[in-house]
């Protein structure tokens, strides 16, 4: 009787991603790894297969046990699939930034899910890694997977990714372009490809602009799974021991604006929906291309689907109110009411630790300007050449709020901005309609609204600004 051709579970459809040609401009050969397609729908089915094995081996996960992992969500659905098939209970916990997409995979799996506020310093108690940290120590049967420090995340590359990757190419490989997130991807791959290479392939990390691996500051970026996010309070910043820094040649930091540009046009010329840190990576991997000669072959891993990102990335209302979509340029947009010289630009900012006194100081000075006095404020450091991104922007403050609260005893000079915040101001990119926004900010209590450009605070805009638009532009 002939076999049936069929694997015994969906274990089986783990991995074993196929290389797909891209056209590029240049003449070096640039191949996608399409780890989207494995069974999961990312590069992290490895790593939760690999990691729960590793577990059961060493009998730190148990039957009847509980997996445990903080993630921003495509681990978490890797670890809750072959917690499915493994008979496991499975508790992801995600920030309120991860996509809604992921959030539903995630609960479809049979996943318990736990929503914590993003942009917290890594030593609060509800940063994810502390709550799930916590939650896996108090669990009875809980086993804390975390990608982070488990070498079984890079080992899982090293084994699997990276001789697959060898394997297509026929040896022919030079250059592995990866994104640099918990670093397991490009630790495990590289290594293996610089081994059997002997040293002959190049490693290349793509990263976030801002991120700490590409030397960038650590502010918040808009690009899911990947980079190092940096909160201005973390007392000590530990890059993950999963990511080997040692493989690495070289890490090409890619603007958010490029990356999620480069993943819009993936889809619509070459037909492949990948996620965001893809298009970080493709980003990177065009460059690399550019440089690298007609006898290269440079292989860029894109890690996820679009699928997981259809409200976020591939949304037009999303990128048009964070600002990286430019609008329509024959018609009245919110960036016409923004001051273009002096004024308001560029963005004033307050840091939530400035002193009620010194906020005060700036803010008398802009009503003297003419300017209305309000002003946004967050936690990140201001400084004459930092613009927040608008997860910063966790508040505002004005002129008669805090002069009210010293008079009545309720603000001294030299408490904290955090301790008297108001409610933040209204955001709109900088290509959205003037109109919309003027329906929009018209009779807010603040009446003053910030305006994002790549997801950065640029300006302040007003309704009164907006309304003198010429009539015929809005």
């Amino acid at each position: 009787m002939d076999t049936i051709d069929a694997h015994e579970s969906a274990l089986g459809l783990i991995g074993g991603t196929p290389l797909v040609r891209l056209r590029t401009e240049g003449t070096a050969a640039v191949y996608a790894k399409l780890e989207y397609l494995s069974i999961g729908g990312s590069a992290k089915d490895r790593i939760g297969l690999r990691m729960i094995e590793q577990a059961e081996k060493d009998g730190q996960l148990r039957p009847g046990g509980t997996v445990v992992e903080a993630t921003s969500g495509n681990t978490g659905i890797g670890l809750a699939l072959v917690a499915a098939e493994k008979g496991y209970r499975a508790v992801v916990v995600v920030s309120d930034r991860a996509s809604e997409e992921k959030v539903n995979t995630l609960r479809a799996l049979g996943a318990e899910v736990v929503i914590k506020p993003g942009g917290l310093p890594r030593q609060h108690p509800d940063h994810p890694m502390s709550f799930a940290t916590h939650l896996a120590g108090t669990t009875p049967g809980g086993w804390l997977a975390n990608q982070y420090d488990n070498p079984a995340n890079p080992e899982a590359h090293y084994l699997t990714t990276g001789p697959e990757i060898w394997r297509q190419t026929r040896g022919r490989v030079t250059h592995l372009v990866s994104c640099v997130g918990t670093g397991g991807t490009i630790s495990g791959a590289g290594r293996y490809l610089k081994e059997v290479s002997e040293g002959a392939v190049q490693v290349i990390g793509a990263d976030p602009a801002s991120s700490v691996y590409s030397g960038g500051d650590g502010r918040p970026y808009f690009i899911e799974a990947a980079g190092h996010f940096l909160h201005p309070d973390t007392e000590h910043d530990v890059w993950p021991t999963s990511y080997h820094p040692g493989v690495v040649d070289r890490i090409v930091p890619v603007a958010d604006r490029h990356a999620l540009h480069t993943l819009r046009q993936l889809a619509r010329e070459q037909g492949l929906l990948a996620g965001g840190s893809s298009g970080t990576a493709l980003a990177a991997a065009h460059r690399v291309a550019a440089e690298a000669g007609a006898d290269a072959v440079v292989v860029v891993i894109l890690p996820d689907s679009g699928r997981q990102y259809l409200s976020k990335y591939f949304n037009d209302a999303w990128m048009l109110r964070l600002g990286f979509l430019d609008g329509d340029a024959g018609a009245a947009r919110v960036a016409d009411a923004a001051p273009q010289d002096g004024g308001i630009s560029p963005l004033p900012y307050l840091n939530t630790h400035t002193p009620v006194g010194e906020a005060l100081k700036v803010l008398r000075a802009r009503k003297l300007a003419g300017v209305e006095p309000v002003l946004p404020a967050g936690p990140c450091p201001a400084g004459p050449n930092r613009r927040p991104t608008a997860p910063e922007l966790t508040g505002s403050v004005t002129l008669a709020g805090l002069e009210a609260a010293l008079q009545d005893g309720g603000a001294a000079p030299g408490d904290p901005l955090s301790q008297h915040l108001e409610p933040p101001l209204p955001q709109f990119g900088y290509g959205e309609p003037a109109h919309e926004a003027l329906d929009t900010l018209t009779g807010h209590p603040r009446d003053t609204a910030v305006v994002l450009r790549d997801g950065c605070a640029e300006a302040l805009i007003t309704s009164a600004g907006l309304a003198a638009l010429p009539p015929t532009d809005r």
